[in-house]
């Protein structure tokens, strides 16, 4: 059983990211209980490392600097404590092929295309998706980097970013464990490998496990330190479990479960995210002894977050309530000793144009013109961030939904196969318990409009097709009858 990390240890690796040596440190005196206030210095990194982690399925209720209570993030909570740590980050979808997508292309997932894991899936022929396929004319983050010098290496967990799905695009090195939702005990090792061998070189890391996903559970089994005592072990948080009530769920409309086995679920789920912690804290300290931290900057996020019963379902991809949106997202620059939590409302989708922004690298005219975020630069510097964030899943072809929330917390899901209006007061209602569709008819309609707008704006004109229900499976155990519904 790993330990905790204790508070000494927390403070040791706050200072993991100044370095042994202090140098003159940019003076982002931002308070996180403050306002922002304007940064006067100019957030470019030039030439220096990016490291980009992606922590898959941690839901950003479960994180310790987004106010969770449970001290199961002291390594990433540390890191949001002199960062930028983006409070209110949604993702532009609620698993993970599109999601991640997302933040290598710059676009969303209708416009990259990689919405299933099937770009044709049929009795007579199936084709798994691919960007190179679907996409041809985009370039990714790592082919941007590349063009400007860096050395690009992705280590990840397989599955939802394998690179037979074309993630591997401008990557040196791209190393996915085939067939499994790897861990990042697989990946990280193989990481420090190809840091030690090109770390005199200008480095593009992305770095990914699925260590908190549900379909991944520690190697050396649960040791239970959140579960109730007194429980009677009903479950046992094995993915073949957890496989189960994600097709209840997706079947039925909802799981039947007791309460205590959502305690169980969601206390199994904070020991693979304290176990996973832990690992990335060991990670961190041996990319130090490198003597690369003060040159580097860290991207750490989440491509979507996981139901654990918030709306009666386990798992993801299906809706696009916040338990699978709302996700972390937290830049530590380097040698930045302050920070500032950020509430305003940002997507995923502006994680590309923030990372070439703060590198301050060229990009190519036909890679600007396809970027559909907004860089966070001008954010950091204090400017508020006051647009409508959108989000869309078209999960194995199950449901397509598309939603939209709004600077001042209004929240709609649209749901195309059935036109059911979903309409949350994010500020009154944070846990999307009581929809005010019909109440607000007026708002919902605006929004709906604003939903068909945005979608058509980007050439996909959400009017001009049928949206039916049918198969495209991401699971092995899929595929052999069409979902009832």
């Amino acid at each position: 059983m790993p330990k905790r990390t204790s508070a000494p240890l927390i403070a040791a690796l706050s200072l993991v990211f100044v370095g042994c040596k202090r140098e003159p440190t940019p003076t982002l005196e931002l308070k996180p209980e403050s306002p922002i206030e304007a940064v006067s210095i100019p957030l470019k990194f030039k030439d220096h490392n990016i490291v980009f982690v992606s922590f898959d399925a941690l839901q950003a209720a479960h994180v310790g600097c987004l106010g969770y209570s449970r001290n199961v993030t002291p390594t990433i909570d540390a890191i949001a404590k002199n960062g930028f740590n983006f409070t209110q980050t949604m993702s532009v979808a609620s698993w993970t092929v599109p999601a991640s997508m997302t933040w290598f292309t710059g676009v969303y997932p209708s416009e990259h295309r990689m919405t299933n894991k099937f770009a044709v899936y049929q009795p007579e022929m199936r084709k798994l998706a691919n960007l190179k396929d679907l996409a041809p004319n985009l370039m990714t983050l790592a082919e941007i980097l590349k063009q400007n010098g860096y050395v690009t290496g992705g280590f990840t967990g397989n599955a939802g970013v394998s690179g037979g799905f074309g993630y591997e695009q401008g990557f040196d090195v791209y190393y996915y464990e085939l067939g499994k939702f790897g861990s990042i005990d697989q990946s990280i090792p193989k990481a420090l490998e190809w840091l030690k061998t090109n770390k005199d070189k200008k480095l593009f890391l992305f770095l990914h496990g699925y260590d908190i996903h549900g379909q991944n559970t520690p190697a050396s089994g649960f040791d239970y330190r959140f579960v109730d005592k007194k429980y009677d072990n009903k479950f046992t948080g094995s993915v073949q479990e957890q496989e189960v009530l994600r097709e209840e769920g997706l079947e039925a409309g909802q799981v039947t479960i007791r309460d205590e086995d959502v305690r169980f679920w969601r206390a199994a789920y904070d020991e693979k995210i304290q176990r996973t912690d832990e690992k990335f804290k060991h990670f961190l300290e041996d990319y130090d002894k490198l003597g690369l931290t003060q040159k580097t900057l860290f991207v750490l996020t989440s491509d979507h977050g996981t139901e654990l019963f918030e709306h009666r379902r386990i798992d993801h991809g299906f809706t696009l309530y916040d338990e699978q949106i709302h996700v972390p997202l937290i830049f530590k620059l380097p040698r930045q000793t302050s920070g500032t939590a950020i509430a305003d409302r940002v997507s995923s989708i502006d994680v590309m144009p923030t990372i070439l922004d703060l590198l301050d690298v060229q990009i190519p005219e036909n890679a600007k013109k396809q970027l559909r975020g907004t860089s966070l630069v001008s954010t950091m510097k204090g400017e508020a961030a006051k647009r409508d964030v959108f989000s869309e899943t078209d999960y194995r072809l199950y449901t397509y939904k598309r939603s939209i929330v709004t600077p001042d917390g209004w929240k709609l899901i649209y749901t195309l196969e059935s036109r059911r209006r979903e309409l949350y007061d994010l500020k009154a209602d944070p846990g999307e318990s009581k929809n005010l569709a019909a109440a607000e008819m007026n708002r919902a309609a605006a929004l709906e409009e604003k939903i068909f707008a945005h979608f058509k704006s980007i050439g996909h004109d959400l009017t001009n097709r049928r949206w039916e229900i049918g198969l495209n499976p991401v699971y092995s155990s899929q595929g052999k009858e069409m979902p009832k519904k």
